[in-house]
């Protein structure tokens, strides 16, 4: 058995996080710790986990765990690591973005590995520490790593991404409310979103350049999810596309080339990213759809856990998206 500890427990992410190991067949939870909620049932806050688990959040953390799970807003992992010293014999996944660009992939002696499976699937499982990759991040370089990795990507490319609420965090502000949300769509950090700079350091691995990334990321009118297009220039035809990112992705664990239409409901909730791959024009279009609180997050984290002590990929993560 594995024991876990989270940090940063009461957040949209701890909670998908919590759900997904409490039925992790070689999981023990230690604790979960949460500044904010401290001596709470985790169902008051989670209220999913109702009937689930007695888990009590605590105040702070113990080292009598295997593997320490960061679930806390970005910018906080940096600091928590640093008030709370940990033995070298833990090991750490953050979901935050401290760790993911690679002149900050060190703190306190500790090395970072960007935690994206189909990318760095070799180098996680010997990892002691995991970045865990963004969602929006997660979603567009699967759309993309088959082609960089060819070395075929020879112009802009050009990204529009949708995600919902939850992608915001736990905390109000004023477009996550209702009123605000409900019926509407908007763009926001348009061609400067921070997930860029994982992006692109990621396909310059592959490619040997980073490629121009004109993003557009929308609010979508729902909770969970994300659907992505993706187009760029492409010189070759579409059985030769196909079977590109058919190779690539024949022994990935989560993520699957359709030959049909894609949409986004047959993922949430699943830790799986599906993809269709066309070419239309002379360019390249691939859509990929993933639920942004698991494949985008905690679903990813715990897939990173499993290829770290050696477990089987699928383990707690069989997860069926609620089609209807």
């Amino acid at each position: 058995m594995v024991r876990v500890g989270i940090a940063g427990a009461a957040g949209y992410t701890a909670g998908e996080l919590l759900r997904i190991l409490i039925n992790h067949p070689q999981v023990e939870i230690a604790f979960a710790q949460s500044s904010s909620n401290t001596g709470n049932p985790a169902y008051k806050v989670h209220a999913d986990l109702f009937g689930e688990t007695d888990l009590v959040f605590c105040e702070s953390i113990h080292h009598d765990i295997d593997v320490l799970f960061l679930c806390m807003g970005h910018g906080q992992s940096t600091k928590f690591m640093a008030a709370n010293p940990l033995p070298e014999s833990i090991r750490v996944i953050d979901l935050g973005n401290d760790f993911r660009l690679k002149d900050k992939s060190t703190a306190g002696g500790r090395a970072f590995v960007y935690g994206l499976p189909e990318l760095n699937r070799e180098a996680i499982k010997s990892a002691k520490n995991i970045a865990n990759p963004g969602c929006f991040a997660t979603a567009i370089q699967l759309a993309l790593l088959p082609i960089a990795s060819a070395k075929l990507i020879c112009d802009e490319v050009h990204v529009n991404a949708v995600t919902g609420s939850t992608g915001a965090g736990q905390a109000l502000s004023d477009t996550t409310h209702y009123t605000w949300r409900n019926n509407n769509l908007s763009a926001y950090k348009v061609f400067s979103h921070q997930h860029l700079g994982e992006i692109g350091e990621s396909l310059c691995s592959l490619q040997g350049f980073t490629p121009e990334l004109n993003f557009v990321p929308l609010r979508g009118c729902f909770t969970r999810g994300i659907f992505v297009t993706v187009y760029t220039k492409f010189k070759g035809t579409q059985e030769e596309a196909l079977a590109l990112y058919q190779e690539y992705y024949k022994d990935a664990a989560f993520t699957f080339v359709s030959t049909t239409d894609i949409d986004m409901k047959q993922v949430v909730n699943s830790n799986k990213c599906l993809l269709q791959v066309q070419v239309m024009k002379g360019k390249l279009f691939v859509t990929s759809v993933i639920d942004n609180l698991v494949k985008g997050a905690s679903g990813q984290a715990v897939h990173n856990m499993n290829l770290m002590f050696g477990l089987p990929e699928h383990a707690g993560l069989r997860l069926k998206a609620p089609f209807f």
